[in-house]
């Protein structure tokens, strides 16, 4: 019996289930990136590997913002101007530390709010002799489809939460521009008005004086 406090070994299914989570490396960031700024990430990646990278602006400006992918000669991978989204797959062609920044150079005053998916080497079989030549059995395939099914459903909830922010930053900013224009019209009435009732009482005052004149 395991020590008081002690959840004791995983159970076989989640102990595979962690061990395929800690093969595959990914980073996921939201970071701010400020308006005249420049970030960049660093990785380091073996050769023959499989890396995604795939980002999306949430808030600021446009929604848009430059990326650019360099090798370990500096080499250009993938480079796109004012990119609100995108997602980019290569194999590494050699060992070493790849470059991929984001750029709000070209903003002066708007900074923005970006996230990322960058994802190193596949998945591994969810079971050890996944490839043998015979066939699952109904366990193994029911576990594996589940695997798969689980993966997907954490993809699509990321999505969401990603459309849901970018979302609510679109209605703030409405909202914002609103209660300025609101406001904006509030003043230019309040200012027609008084200009309506200056202008009122110089008539009548010019016609009370007209009429004192002509009855003297």
């Amino acid at each position: 019996m395991p020590p008081r406090g002690s959840r004791g070994p995983l159970p076989p299914l989640l102990l595979l289930w962690a061990l395929a989570a800690c093969a595959a490396r990914a980073s996921e960031i939201t970071f701010e990136l400020p308006d005249n700024a420049k970030q960049c990430f660093y990785e380091e990646i073996a050769q023959g590997t499989k890396c995604t990278l795939e980002f999306q602006v949430i808030t600021g400006g446009h929604y848009d913002v430059d990326c650019r992918l360099e090798d370990p000669d500096g080499a250009v991978l993938y480079k796109e101007m004012k990119k609100q989204y995108d997602s980019f797959t290569f194999t590494a062609s050699r060992n070493g530390t790849y470059k991929f920044c984001f750029s709000n150079e070209f903003s002066t005053f708007t900074h923005k709010t970006v996230y990322f998916d960058f994802q190193v080497g596949e998945d591994p079989p969810l079971f050890p002799s996944e490839n043998r030549v015979t066939a699952l059995t109904q366990m193994e395939s029911a576990c594996v489809s589940i695997h798969e099914a689980l993966k997907s459903v954490i993809d699509y909830q990321t999505h969401f939460r990603l459309r849901e922010a970018q979302g609510r930053s679109r209605a703030e900013d409405l909202n914002t521009r609103v209660a300025y224009w609101s406001i904006g019209e509030a003043i230019i009435l309040l200012v027609v008005s008084i200009g309506q009732v200056f202008l009122l009482k110089s008539f009548f005052s010019d016609k009370r004086s007209t009429a004192t004149r002509v009855g003297s």
